[in-house]
């Protein structure tokens, strides 16, 4: 006997989760307006004053040929109902604050944060076994309340292994939206990965003021980005990763030439700075385990004087 209508809408309701966005910038907004489009409930967490005017759909512009999304979200100011995850998708030095907007504890937390110190500081809040490490790889903005643009034209979310049978159903969708995801066993190689290519990235582009092709065309600059590569693969391998700075460095002739990082695209425009996070974990990683990291330690320092300048 087929299902009835009633019995369908009830399976479908049961079948969803309930995900909170805590950061709803350009990379909270991206995973919120993904999932919500795949129908799963979605809150997005936002300050006070933009709660009146927030849209009741998340809006989703991403690369020519592939389809918009627009899908239904709530949005609050403080997280009070009982959540299945948590997406955490803040700049690291805006955590600290934003966990106070949680009230309620989810049953599982995702962080999207960039580095790696952020792991120990959110087990700590909610226990070892709720924080799920995570990583994602897109280059994104936020145009509007509600609105945001994929710029790149890959979407690469890694999730540790221990959360295969939590998000298998949901990772097999956003499959079929284009995300590249994978499960990883080792937790210091699924953050490293990420860090070991955003370090590199982020640093010498924010340091010269050039996109990956300009990079790549000029010796100076791609050796620079080379030895960033193989000092942040060191102090990865040391840290319990197992990664091949050699395999990392191709995978920068295979992104788009104009591309450029935030970190860059926040110096330029006068903003605060996540250089702690994503090159601190190397420089305090060199000095701990006797690795030279001098490259990364002067395009830190170049970077500093710009934005002081």
């Amino acid at each position: 006997m087929a299902a009835s209508k009633s019995t369908v809408a009830y399976a479908f309701l049961e079948s969803r989760m309930k995900h909170a966005i805590l950061g709803a910038g350009a990379i909270g907004g991206l995973v919120g307006a993904t999932l919500a489009s795949i129908g799963e409930d979605v809150a997005v967490i936002v300050r006070p004053d933009k709660l009146a005017g927030y849209p009741h759909n998340l809006s989703l512009e991403r690369p020519s040929g592939i389809e918009p999304i627009t899908a239904p979200a709530r949005a609050a100011t403080t997280l009070t109902e009982p959540s299945d995850v948590l997406w955490i998708a803040t700049k690291t030095y805006q955590l600290q604050t934003a966990l106070g907007l949680v009230k309620q504890s989810p049953r599982h937390v995702i962080p999207l944060l960039n580095g790696v110190d952020h792991i120990e500081v959110l087990r700590a809040r909610f226990g070892k076994e709720t924080v799920i490490p995570a990583t994602i790889a897109v280059e994104a903005e936020r145009s509007g309340p509600g609105k945001f643009i994929q710029r790149s034209p890959f979407v690469r979310l890694n999730l540790a292994s221990s959360s295969e049978s939590l998000m298998g159903a949901i990772v097999e969708k956003l499959r079929k939206l284009g995300f590249t995801c994978q499960f990883i066993q080792n937790e210091q190689t699924l953050l490293w990965n990420k860090l070991c290519f955003l370090a590199p990235f982020a640093l010498v582009t924010s340091a010269s003021g050039l996109n990956v092709g300009e990079i790549l065309a000029d010796e100076a600059w791609k050796i620079k980005l080379k030895s960033t590569v193989a000092e942040a693969s060191a102090v990865a391998n040391a840290s319990g990763a197992e990664l091949d700075a050699a395999q990392i460095y191709t995978v920068f002739e295979g992104v788009p030439p104009a591309m450029r990082s935030s970190m860059q695209k926040d110096v330029a425009a006068g903003r605060q700075l996540e250089l702690d996070a994503i090159g601190g974990p190397i420089a305090r990683g060199g000095e701990r385990y006797g690795i030279d990291v001098s490259n990364t330690a002067s395009l830190m320092a170049a970077i500093r004087a710009k934005a002081a300048a």
